[in-house]
């Protein structure tokens, strides 16, 4: 089965749109790797600060594959002058899960 990585980011609120807008530019950037299963970023309603990235992949090789090669360029780059942008998150946890049981909709 499938393995689960959650990126839970500490997000102060003055920086919610900002992750969110870079988020959304950075669309399509995972989609295409190799073993990649779905993604959501998820917003906090009330009581946190803490967004979660989702991301679901075949396998951990997989997730490491991408770790190593797309993901680590992309976070790489600079902004305007060669300058890398601030951080939107002040804070981030990596969890991993493997998926045991799933269902869908019947």
């Amino acid at each position: 089965m499938s393995i689960v990585k959650i990126n839970v980011l500490t997000v102060p609120a003055e920086q919610r749109e900002v992750l969110e807008q870079r988020f959304a530019s950075r669309a399509g950037a995972v989609e295409g790797s190799d073993g990649f299963e779905w993604f959501e970023l998820l917003r906090p309603v009330e009581g946190t600060d803490q967004y979660l990235v989702y991301t679901r992949w075949r396998s951990e090789e997989d997730f490491q594959k991408w770790m190593s090669g797309s993901m680590q360029a992309a976070h790489q780059g600079g902004g305007e002058g060669g300058e890398r942008p601030k951080p939107a998150a002040s804070g981030s946890t990596l969890w991993s899960f493997e998926v045991v049981q799933q269902a869908s909709p019947k």
